[in-house]
């Protein structure tokens, strides 16, 4: 476990070294000019001195990698620089808005394994049954409909016209309603196609007609080994596609302008507010990573096997 952990470490640091540059970089070379957008130049008129000026008070006037390096800097002590249209610390402004994205995932995850869960093991356990013909009508449906349409949908049907659940902010549990049920929904349709056939996968091993020798219960069978067996392949793909997961939040965000950072971001795009971008890609990049390690490390409790062989090679 230790050498695991020094390992992952050791990956943290080349991976947030190398995002860093990529970040800074991409953002410095998008097509903009944050000064022009700073002194308002399409509605003021703006002299080429005073562009000339801020520019070299920000620091633009210096190469690239002087700018990475300075900025590398601040960054090693936690310092992310401040906003250039608000004026507030970028760490400040993301700690603001990310409680409210993590409780939107967590609220879309909440949903999304709620809908997974049991109608992919009712799928996987009557195969071929009516059951199982829907969940796959289901799951085609939810992958073919876009998040951003069903969440007009859910809007104009649970909001404009029965009036039960408000469509925009963040006031209270019940605005959480909407925006979590759209992204949950949107998600589902994958993991339920792929826990079925993990299910029906474990199920079909020599282990699962073992218990059944023994006399176990089928409710052990299948909760306690089948199960269990079956979330790998799960996780796994959970943590490749938690990207797209994050993508889709700032998309439920800005539809429903929830106050999270997704929404937030997508407005540093437009004012072309560089230390705002680059404290997002870190932190989401930091998360993901967080998120995919911790995927890695739950495979020595799900997977027995993995435990068995790590001990063989330590011996």
């Amino acid at each position: 476990m230790i050498r695991i952990v020094t390992r992952k470490f050791l990956e943290v640091f080349i991976f947030v070294l190398a995002i860093t540059f990529l970040s800074f970089l991409f953002v410095r070379l998008a097509p903009g000019d944050p000064v022009l957008t700073i002194l308002n130049a399409d509605e003021l008129s703006v002299s080429q001195e005073q562009v000339e000026q801020l520019r070299e008070d920000m620091g633009f006037n210096k190469p690239l990698l002087v700018q990475y390096g300075y900025w590398l800097i601040d960054f090693v002590q936690f310092d992310f620089g401040s906003s250039y249209v608000t004026g507030q610390p970028v760490m400040e402004m993301i700690l603001l808005g990310l409680p409210a994205t993590l409780e939107l995932t967590l609220g879309a995850l909440f949903v999304m394994i709620l809908i997974a869960i049991p109608l992919g093991s009712l799928a996987a356990v009557y195969r071929d049954s009516w059951i199982d013909q829907l969940s796959r009508i289901l799951s085609i449906i939810g992958a073919a409909i876009p998040s951003f349409w069903l969440g007009l949908i859910l809007i104009d049907l649970f909001s404009a016209r029965l009036h039960w659940l408000p469509s925009m902010g963040r006031d209270g549990t019940m605005s959480l309603v909407l925006p979590a049920l759209t992204l949950g929904l949107a998600i589902s349709s994958v993991y339920v196609r792929l826990l079925r056939s993990s299910l029906l996968d474990s199920l079909s091993q020599e282990f699962i007609r073992a218990g059944r020798a023994r006399g176990l219960s089928e409710f052990r069978i299948f909760f306690y080994h089948a199960f269990r067996h079956s979330l790998p392949p799960v996780i796994t793909v959970f943590g490749v596609s938690l990207g797209s997961l994050i993508g889709g939040v700032v998309v439920i965000e800005v539809l429903f302008a929830y106050p999270g950072i997704g929404k937030m971001v997508v407005d540093a795009i437009r004012g072309r507010d560089y230390p705002l971008i680059q404290g997002y890609i870190l932190i989401m990049a930091v998360i993901v990573f967080v998120v995919n390690t911790c995927v890695d490390l739950s495979y020595r409790y799900l997977n027995p096997e993995l435990k068995m062989k790590e001990r063989e090679i330590n011996r």
